[in-house]
């Protein structure tokens, strides 16, 4: 297995794809619903057959699970997970803060993480042992130690408007905004994951994403020097159901401020 044939693989399907996203903002023809507030338009699917069409053509026994097609079979033991526009509320809304996200798992361990931001020209790789890298400098997560001097970044589920979701989400929404610096909510879950890689936010969390969100993220966290878990300070689980990161410094009060307790 080449590594970094299989990453040259992935930067080519990505720099496809993200070309037709540009060319795309503000022009698209139909928005879809997957859910009330789940969007899907037909750039999604165009994107994704055209990272399909470069994987495919380069490494045609490979399984790939993509947002939008599912999984395709495939070797179980080499798989690609694929989401070609993550961030499409914003993108249908003309907001440019969305990315391609490609990452390579073998034998059920991700290692290749590729994202690329279409709109800041920035592309993020990272290689499992080997480190992460923004535009070909490394990235590093940020040294602050203090959560009061830290910018947190955070995302909602799609049932948010569930009574029951929000009474978990707004608490540890809450304690995170009065305890930390600030908090944004950009929208993109691997972008988020690849800011903190890059330093740029200290923590992420978020709850209910999918395994095409983080994937390629993830990864890029770890190989920045960060740490990734459930909320319950765990190993992570792509098909877990939440996720916390950060630059490891801040990790155990932002545990804290995730737990909730039982009067809330």
């Amino acid at each position: 297995m080449d590594l970094e044939y299989l990453k040259d693989v992935a930067v080519s399907a990505a720099f496809r794809a993200a070309t037709l996203i540009r060319t795309k903002l503000g022009h698209i023809d139909r928005v879809e619903r997957k859910g009330a507030i789940d969007l899907v338009t037909e750039v999604d699917r165009e994107a994704e057959a055209l990272i399909i069409a470069v994987i495919s053509h380069c490494a045609g026994d490979h399984a790939i699970l993509a947002e939008e097609r599912g999984l395709e079979k495939g070797r179980p033991d080499r798989l690609w997970i694929i989401d070609p526009l993550d961030g499409t509320t914003n993108f249908a809304h003309g907001v440019k803060s969305c990315c391609v996200s490609i990452a390579f798992a073998a034998e059920g361990e991700t290692k290749l993480g590729v994202v690329l931001d279409p709109f800041a020209n920035e592309l993020f790789v990272a290689l499992k042992g080997a480190g992460a890298w923004r535009n070909g400098r490394p990235a590093r997560v940020s040294r602050i130690d203090a959560l009061s001097d830290s910018l947190l970044a955070t995302g909602f589920p799609y049932n948010v408007g569930d009574r029951a979701v929000r009474a978990a989400v707004l608490p540890r929404l809450s304690r995170c905004l009065a305890a930390s610096q600030g908090i944004r909510r950009p929208g993109s879950a691997a972008l988020d994951l690849c800011h903190v890689a890059d330093g740029r936010f200290e923590a992420f969390w978020e709850e209910n994403l999918k395994p095409w969100d983080t994937a390629a993220g993830v990864l890029m966290v770890a190989e920045a020097g960060g740490r990734v878990s459930d909320f319950e300070g765990r190993a992570y689980d792509l098909n877990g159901n939440a996720i916390v990161a950060s630059n490891d410094k801040i990790h155990a009060p932002m545990l804290k401020l995730l737990q909730l307790k039982e009067t809330e």
